[in-house]
């Protein structure tokens, strides 16, 4: 087992580490109480600028992003080149983890984790708000 926050303990197969396993029948996670769902803050933000990162070992652009007044901009290496031009971004509201700390990412700092589902072929496709909502905006 693999120890987890808050006493949770999980099977190998669910390990933290395995979040890039696409397996769409895959069995859901354990349970989790309400408080510790509200621990992870997801907010939306508004990209503001992206550009390769030809660097990483998967296809990957660099983005900074608008999070609003309460938080600012922050960067994000996201694995999503595959299937996004950085130009078509700009502009685009998407959502992230916004208090997970700081990952080295090569040579880069990335300060959110963007979020996205795998495709057929286990592209990332971003998650976002189908319709504008402000930037800062907190998932619930």
């Amino acid at each position: 087992m693999t120890p987890w926050p808050d006493g949770l303990d999980l099977p190998p197969s669910r390990n933290p580490a395995m979040h890039l396993a696409h397996d769409p029948t895959a069995a859901p996670a354990p349970q989790i109480n309400f408080d510790q769902f509200l621990t992870v803050d997801i907010r939306v933000g508004t990209i503001v600028a992206a550009e390769p990162y030809p660097e990483a070992r998967k296809p990957s652009l660099k983005l900074t992003i608008d999070f609003g007044p309460a938080i600012g901009t922050r960067r994000s290496s996201a694995q999503i080149a595959t299937l996004y031009q950085p130009a078509a971004l700009i502009g685009r509201q998407v959502a992230g983890v916004v208090n997970f700390p700081p990952r080295q990412i090569g040579k880069f700092m990335s300060e959110v984790l963007t979020l996205g589902f795998p495709d057929e072929e286990g592209n990332v496709v971003l998650f976002a708000p189908d319709k504008r909502v402000p930037d800062g905006a907190r998932l619930f």
